[in-house]
């Protein structure tokens, strides 16, 4: 019997700090249309996430990955560099 695992949640967003040893804070940006009122809405979260060779740096856009709890507040990991910073 082969056990199958759902699909994880991948996001993309820009680094905004890599001041820690192997974590990197995280905006992801999301707009959607205002139920009532049709404009288009930003929303931005800032996320933890993982990474684990420190190659990620602030500017750069970034593919992460949901994963199982690495501390309190890390629950995603780095998956590949999109874009670096200028």
């Amino acid at each position: 019997m082969e056990e199958t695992r759902n699909e994880r949640k991948e996001r993309t967003g820009e680094v905004v700090s890599d001041k820690m040893d192997k974590t990197r804070i995280v905006v992801i940006e999301r707009t959607f249309s205002h139920p009532l009122y049709g404009k288009t809405v930003r929303r931005s979260s800032r996320i933890k996430v993982h990474d684990e060779k420190n190659e990620s740096h602030v500017g750069d856009k970034v593919r992460v990955m949901e994963t199982r709890p690495m501390s309190k507040e890390k629950r995603w990991r780095l998956v590949d560099i999109i874009e670096r910073a200028k």
